[in-house]
């Protein structure tokens, strides 16, 4: 099954055929035992004939048939007209089905029996069948072009409502961002080119002091290792309790940041606060 042409048809005509095949034989028996039979279509005209027997199959399993493919197609459609729509093509290719079993089992039960002739009410019931097709034929046809053009007019209505959505979406984000940019003294106008949001003026050009994005330190040499600055520090803070970090040379020393180095500041000092908590309960004891 190739990508984007849905399921493949092909292998319908293999299930049809043999079903075709016992459909039309059964409805042309039935057909001639009701009286069906060689008609002239164009007397005066021409002088070919026409088994009339073979209109039975046609319109009875051809209804049927695509009553059910526009029931599955209108089925869970919105809009009234889809909806009823739907509902005919259900229940009348559900008939045109039920009728059909039921044609093939009178011809059947009648050809077994060895009957030449079909009783009075078959014969009623089998003449009525092709104007009945064609009426509900032509009534399905009209209901799935009303249906077809409900369903669009309503694709159209959404679509109309969503862009005036978007349009309002746009104006209301358009007189917002004028009245951000008045501030700035920026025309409201100016947008950017892909019209996704205001202009934003460069950073040095907008009022106000200029600030500059901390930098961090270079290393001076190879990168400690954390638990090792960590117990240095450490170290140093428990031989002088004066100690005071120097965050610049701790920058340069391992070329992280302030906020990473204050972090190792805190693991130290907690480090070197508990071993003096425990020296001093040991000289206690």
């Amino acid at each position: 099954m190739s990508e984007g042409k849905g399921i493949a048809r092909w292998p319908l005509m293999i299930i049809a055929a043999p079903a075709a095949v016992a459909v039309w034989s059964g409805w042309v028996g039935l057909g001639q035992m009701c009286g069906f039979g060689l008609v002239q279509p164009l007397p005066g005209m021409a002088s070919w004939h026409l088994d009339t027997a073979i209109t039975l199959p046609i319109g009875i399993e051809a209804y049927g048939t695509y009553a059910l493919g526009a029931w599955v197609r209108l089925a869970g459609s919105a809009g009234t007209v889809a909806a009823r729509a739907a509902s005919f093509a259900k229940r009348s290719s559900i008939g045109a089905l039920a009728l059909g079993m039921t044609g093939q089992v009178i011809y059947h039960l009648l050809a077994a029996a060895h009957a030449t002739r079909a009783p009075w009410p078959v014969i009623i019931l089998v003449a009525c069948l092709p104007v009945v097709s064609l009426g509900f034929g032509a009534a399905l046809i009209h209901l799935s072009r009303a249906a077809a053009e409900e369903i669009a007019d309503d694709q159209a209505d959404r679509e109309e409502k969503r862009q005036a959505r978007i349009a309002d979406r746009q104006a209301r984000t358009a007189a917002a961002s004028g009245a951000g940019l008045a501030s700035y003294g920026t025309p409201a106008a100016a947008l950017t080119a892909s019209g996704s949001g205001p202009y934003k003026a460069p950073y040095t050009e907008r009022p106000g002091p200029v600030r500059t994005p901390p930098v961090r330190g270079e290393r001076t040499g190879p990168r400690p290792d954390r638990a090792e600055l960590v117990e240095r520090l450490a170290g140093e803070m428990l031989a002088d309790r004066g100690w005071r970090p120097d965050y610049k040379a701790l920058e340069s020393e391992t070329g992280f940041g302030h906020s990473w180095c204050e972090k190792r500041v805190k693991e130290a000092r907690a480090t070197a606060d508990a071993r003096r908590a425990r020296s001093e309960l040991r000289s206690a004891s």
